[in-house]
């Protein structure tokens, strides 16, 4: 009967799906972890790479000090506790350290890594020229170095989070050395030209990097850029990691600087570089403007796209020239008085002494000459 031929070919249909199951609507769910996967990774990845904001220098080592914050500190506890603070920024910052991820969305996320890596090599430099301003013992000061050295790439233990936070912990412990009226500091502008010198060589690598990546050599010929010295071009798909390695190395500076004015403004002002200090600052920051388009462009001329990389190039650049002028003029303001203190000197505000005949004894000299002549 039709009936029960038709039970029949339900019953085998069911006996068949559970024989012989179709998974093709696995696809589904599947797609929509995916989907929402990239959603969630993409969304943290512009997150992670959100540049963080500068500290303010003036509350930073009253924090960093604790209860002590309020008690004076020493010359040189400023620049201290502003590099710490830099240093912790790497990995307490949103998403952590990125440099040394294997796994998504940090291995995706390419330019703050690249910021990182600027603000790691400004404070492996700052920490190297620490020693060389402290008059005494500096057993905290090289285990920040310690701590700081390598190339923040390491991510098995101990990975460089690990290194960075012992750096962190050494330079607290140097700032809680530095508390009180009878605290050592550092001295009046030492070690300045030296860390002004590996500052130098960072800007002026960066700007040389950037150049080559700018695109058309004829608009480096135009403001004056050596083409013939320049390396081979940037990739496009690099430009961005200099860029935002030149962002990092600003970050890091700006900060830097107002700290170590802090600390010996009156060497600035004995060498005359406070106003170029200032002209530097100024021109660091304005390297922290923000990027309104999606992409590091490189375009040309006046055409529809900025060329991000060059104008990048110039601010580095000027920076670096500033830089040098500083450094050179603490240079000379050093020497003036070790050659003021050389052993047979004579004083600058002593004038040579010169013997002078009066007018009126010159009559009286002529007649004993001529009586001698008779």
């Amino acid at each position: 009967m039709a009936w029960t031929r038709k039970g029949d070919a339900r019953r085998r249909k069911r006996v068949e799906a559970l024989e012989r199951p179709d998974y093709g609507w696995i696809w589904k769910p599947l797609l929509g972890l995916l989907l929402l996967y990239v959603a969630v990774t993409l969304a943290l990845g512009a997150w992670w790479s959100r540049t963080p904001a500068v500290h303010s220098v003036e509350q930073v080592p009253m924090e960093r000090r604790g209860d002590a914050g309020a008690e004076p500190a020493a010359r040189g506890a400023v620049t201290v506790a502003t590099l710490a603070s830099i240093v912790e920024t790497l990995y307490a910052k949103p998403g952590g350290y990125l440099r040394n991820d294997r796994l998504p969305p940090g291995l995706w996320v390419d330019n703050m890594p690249s910021w990182e890596r600027g603000v790691l090599r400004q404070a492996q430099d700052l920490a190297r020229a620490l020693p060389s301003m402290h008059p005494g013992e500096a057993g905290e000061l090289e285990a920040a170095i310690r701590g700081l050295a390598g190339d923040g790439l390491d991510w098995y233990r101990p990975a460089t989070e690990t290194h960075l936070g012992e750096a962190v912990a050494a330079l607290d412990r140097q700032l809680s050395m530095m508390t009180g009226m009878q605290a050592e500091g550092f001295s009046p502008g030492a070690g300045l030209p030296r860390w002004l010198a590996d500052v130098e060589a960072r800007l002026d690598d960066l700007g040389v990097r950037l150049a080559s990546g700018a695109g058309s050599h004829q608009l480096l010929r135009e403001l004056a850029i050596d083409t013939e010295a320049l390396p081979a071009g940037t990739p496009w798909y690099r430009v961005d990691n200099v860029f935002f390695e030149a962002r990092g190395t600003g970050w890091a500076l700006v900060q830097m600087l107002e700290g170590v004015q802090r600390d010996q403004a009156d060497a600035l002002a004995e060498a005359g570089v406070v106003e170029r200090w200032e002209r530097l600052r100024a021109e660091l920051a304005m390297t922290q403007r923000r990027l309104w388009s999606p992409l590091v462009m490189s375009g040309s001329g006046f055409g529809p796209f900025a060329n991000h990389a060059l104008v990048m190039a110039l601010h580095v650049s000027r920076a670096r020239e500033l830089v040098e002028e500083i450094r050179e003029a603490l240079v000379a303001s050093a020497a003036l008085p070790a050659a003021a203190d050389a052993p047979g000197a004579a004083p600058a505000s002593e004038p040579e002494v010169v013997e002078v005949t009066p007018a009126s004894d010159a009559p009286a000299q002529d007649e004993a000459s001529t009586a001698a002549g008779e």
